[in-house]
């Protein structure tokens, strides 16, 4: 994972009864596409769009399927198949495979409950969508087209949560924000990169509403950046973090995500945890891309501990994994980086040194720089700019 303007998840409540679904239809009417789905009840619905592969996931709670999904009318359509299946909590999972990134579905309640509609929008024009599943989408033609890679930036903590505090007060929520806005202004000034900032100022942001911002912007990458404490004082050095669809990979792992992850109940709200028994969450990891994402957001996080061993000591020597809930997106590789522990005092003394801030910043886009360079993502201008001349 959304984003308004691109599309929160989209989702609407009738009665939370058990429903089946009779029968499924494709219309296509004035350049739109729309799937209707015929109910014998109402039934609470949720709605949500993925990337990588570019997917519209539609999750019928507690329903069941008993219409076949084969041979829609989907030629001419962004979708290119369709899928269903169950997700662990029980609801009906219906998976949209889409020929084509930035579509997202809205849902609408139709003839007294009895009817659901999902209409795709986000097609800039239906020839474009219409490519069929051999058109997905292509490469952009090399010059000013070629987009630049975007990299969001998340400072952790912030407002009425400090973060971590240091044996003089010292608070993560300031340092996280100064190297995160230090690690922005690298990536803008690098030629086929762009930079977004979560927060700019010191404000309390929920763990998931950061989460959501990567998959609002369709980012290529989501980088959290911390400065926490550990039960030992004596425990200090960078660590980098990519998300667990299990256990954590070490107990410090695990008492570190558990700590992140209480970081909303400070400003007010309920404490975030990944459950297997919680429907959005659960849901969101059944997704198969899910493990291509964490497989790609482990490869990033080694490059950019390679980097970090080189201006830091390093905590862990490799990338550790664990339930951190600001990592969750399914669509968005993510890290999470411990810049240095704020509550060991040599740790500290550097993380308030602007100097060492630089070389950490300047250290993570290597890393970050480094991936990039030798996965491009197809259309980007570094993509373009690792082709080959043409003769």
């Amino acid at each position: 994972m959304l984003l308004a303007g691109l599309a929160l998840p989209a989702s609407f409540a009738a009665r939370a009864s058990s429903a089946v679904v009779r029968r499924v239809s494709v219309v296509r009417a004035a350049g739109s596409t729309k799937l209707l789905f015929d109910l014998s009840g109402p039934v609470v619905a949720n709605s949500f769009a993925l990337e990588s592969p570019p997917r519209v996931v539609l999750d019928l709670h507690q329903a069941e399927l008993d219409a076949s999904l084969d041979g829609l009318a989907l030629a001419g359509t962004p979708v290119h198949a369709i899928r269903s299946g169950k997700t662990p909590t029980g609801d009906l999972r219906i998976v949209l495979d889409l020929t084509r990134s930035g579509v997202r579905g809205e849902l609408a309640v139709l003839q007294g409950n009895h009817k659901l509609e999902l209409l795709l929008t986000g097609l800039a024009n239906q020839a474009a969508a219409s490519a069929g599943a051999a058109g997905a989408v292509r490469e952009r033609p090399a010059g000013k087209s070629n987009r630049d890679l975007l990299v969001v930036i998340d400072a952790g903590h912030g407002g009425k949560d400090p973060g971590a505090v240091g044996a003089k007060g010292e608070r993560e929520k300031i340092v996280a924000l100064q190297i995160a806005l230090l690690l922005a202004r690298r990536i803008d000034a690098q030629k086929g990169y762009k930079a977004r900032l979560v927060r700019t100022g010191d404000v309390f942001i929920p763990l998931r509403k950061r989460a959501e911002v990567a998959q609002r912007l369709n980012a290529d990458l989501f980088i959290s950046v911390h400065a926490d404490a550990a039960p030992r004082l004596t425990a200090s050095g960078a660590s980098v973090f990519a998300l667990s669809q299990g256990g954590a990979s070490s107990s410090m792992a695990r008492w570190m995500a558990a700590r992140e992850n209480g970081a909303d109940s400070v400003g007010g709200g309920l404490d975030v945890k990944l459950r297997k028994h919680d429907p959005m969450v659960a849901g969101v990891l059944l997704d198969m891309s899910m493990n291509a994402t964490i497989s790609t957001s482990l490869d990033l996080g080694h490059q950019v501990l390679a980097q970090l061993g080189g201006v830091s000591r390093l905590h862990q020597s490799k990338v550790e994994q664990a339930g951190f809930a600001v990592l969750k997106s399914a669509a968005v590789p993510s890290i999470l980086v411990e810049t240095g522990f704020i509550s060991n005092i040599n740790d500290c003394r550097r993380l308030h040194d602007v100097r060492h801030q630089r070389k950490i910043a300047a250290a993570i886009f290597t890393g970050v720089e480094r991936y990039f360079r030798q996965q491009p993502p197809a259309g980007s201008l570094i993509a373009a700019m690792a082709r080959p001349e043409s003769a």
